[in-house]
């Protein structure tokens, strides 16, 4: 029974009569049950205990410990997930440090809206609380956004910032994506946290799809994906571990259960190196905390948001005070040459043409040659700002992989799966190689590493014919293959929009290997 606390003056008032909620017990008649408990049907008994005085909570773990309260099942799948995370103390280890900055922030965001402190939980599943994870589907961030749903739940991205890695600004677009969910699932937590990983659509599919059959619609009983049958059981079981730490012999980094950083408009662009000289950091560090920012420098148009730790504060105000918003970028004149275009410089020094155009006022794209323009540059060499996306990408692509590093150039007409059958590694391979998902665009001009001689160097591409089966999709073949939908369409050239009936047959070009993993 969850029993609500009330302290006054030493004493404990004790409100009973609320119910607790077991999510096995639903039955078929209960799709649009809720998981909150229900308010009693009468007015509470009121009884007062006298106790000692409540120590005071210093450690965010234990905060988070004492608001847990989700019921965990005896399934299959959370034992098996709990005695993982036992057998490997050193992952909740290193994840705890990883969760220092950042973890006071989201569970004060988390209690603010009186949401399940679980949730707080979530980027353990999702990203091992690292903010610069990036999955193979093309989901980024702590909270693991794809590209729609950050920009519907309102994420800014573009060349300079991406906030699917902002990590407070990420926590508010996530818990505003779990209300949602929430709320479109009539009250369900599991439902909602099974739809943030594969949206509410399926969820609430696979719940009508068992009412209409008579079974149960509790999540245990759904037909869901596998990533997602798994999803909610990874959470329950982390829940467990985390509140029975010391029984499982889990260590924890103990986080003060106070604020650890602070987020600081600074009103206009800003050198991130500046920045960092500011608050007596290193870029680096800065950027650890800042994972949303792409370049050098935090982006023209905004946010003009730095998160710093809460002791660097004072002084960083007091210099940015001191210095003019001109100030915090060095500019370079540049003369126009005959064959410039607002591309080619802006790549040339690190920027965009956008930004080109806002600082000197141009309209369009037409320059002309003799004039100057201004150009924003950075204090230091680029190479030096070891955590921008240009940078980190270096790093990823020169981790050795093989015998032979090929530097290829993308050309017009390529793509993943050409690319990589034509140097006989896998497509998953060649995304993880160069920081990418399988499902990411290829720009014509972008550099790939390609390292042959890899483990995978005798992977085999094979043609495959498929006999479609009768509830069977394009995009549900195209899953199941680790195909793109549009290659699908490509290589029996279909219509996307157009259905494919059972008995069809459809020919694809296979993996095997990565289909295997």
């Amino acid at each position: 029974m969850r029993i609500n606390r009330l302290v006054i003056a030493g004493s404990i008032i004790l409100l009973s009569g609320c119910q607790s909620f077991d999510s096995s017990n639903i039955d078929d008649k209960q799709t649009q049950e809720t998981l909150v408990p229900a308010p009693p049907a009468s007015k509470p008994k009121t009884e007062v205990v006298s106790v000692p005085e409540v120590a005071e909570i210093t450690d965010v773990w234990q905060r988070i410990r004492l608001g847990l309260e989700f019921d965990i099942p005896d399934e299959k799948l959370v034992n098996q997930y709990r005695d993982w995370y036992i057998k490997n103390p050193q992952h909740l280890a290193r994840i705890s440090e990883r969760a220092t900055p950042f973890l006071y922030l989201i569970v004060e965001e988390i209690e603010k809206r009186d949401l399940p402190i679980e949730l707080a939980l979530l980027p353990i599943v999702e990203s091992a609380f690292d903010p610069f994870a990036y999955s193979h589907g093309a989901a980024s961030g702590l909270w693991q956004f794809t590209s729609p749903m950050a920009r519907h739940f309102g994420l800014e991205m573009n060349w300079w910032y991406d906030g699917r890695r902002d990590v407070p600004a990420a926590t508010i677009a996530a818990l505003d994506m779990l209300e949602y969910l929430y709320k479109k699932t009539n009250g369900n937590w599991l439902y909602a946290i099974a739809a943030y990983n594969t949206g509410e659509g399926r969820v609430l599919n696979a719940v009508k799809r068992n009412k209409k059959k008579g079974k149960p619609t509790d999540f245990w009983a759904l037909k869901l994906p596998t990533e997602t049958q798994r999803y909610v059981p990874q959470l329950l079981a982390l829940a467990d571990v985390i509140q029975h730490a010391d029984q499982y012999g889990i260590i924890l980094n103990p986080i003060d259960n106070t604020p650890h950083i602070e987020v600081v408009n600074v009103g206009g662009q800003i050198d991130l190196a500046l920045a960092a000289g500011f608050a007596g950091m290193t870029t680096s560090e800065l950027h650890q905390l800042n994972p949303g920012y792409n370049r050098w420098a935090t982006s023209p148009e905004g946010p003009h948001n730095i998160v710093l730790p809460v002791d660097k504060v004072a002084d960083f105000s007091l210099a940015l005070a001191d210095t003019p918003i001109n100030d915090r970028l060095n500019w370079e004149r540049y003369k126009i040459k005959s064959g410039d275009s607002l591309g080619r410089i802006a790549q040339a020094y690190h920027t965009t043409p956008s930004a080109l155009r806002a600082v000197n006022d141009i309209k369009g794209n037409k320059i002309i040659a003799g004039r100057h323009l201004l150009i924003p540059v950075s204090a230091n060499d680029p190479a030096q700002y070891t955590h921008t996306l240009e940078q980190r990408i270096k790093a990823k692509q020169n981790v050795s992989r093989g015998n032979q590093k090929i530097d290829y150039t993308v050309k017009s007409g390529d793509s993943f799966w050409k690319i990589a059958n034509t140097h006989k590694v896998t497509v998953s391979e060649l995304a993880r190689w160069n920081n990418m998902a399988p499902k990411d665009s290829l720009r014509v001009g972008k550099k790939l590493a390609i390292w042959t001689g890899s483990k995978s160097e005798n992977s085999v591409t094979r043609k495959v014919r498929y006999t479609v089966r009768s509830g069977d999709s394009l995009a549900r073949i195209a899953s199941k293959f680790k195909v793109k939908v549009a290659d699908l369409v490509r290589w029996n050239s279909l219509e996307k929009s157009k259905y494919i009936q059972p008995g069809q047959q459809l020919q694809l070009y296979v993996d095997m290997s990565n289909v295997r993993a």
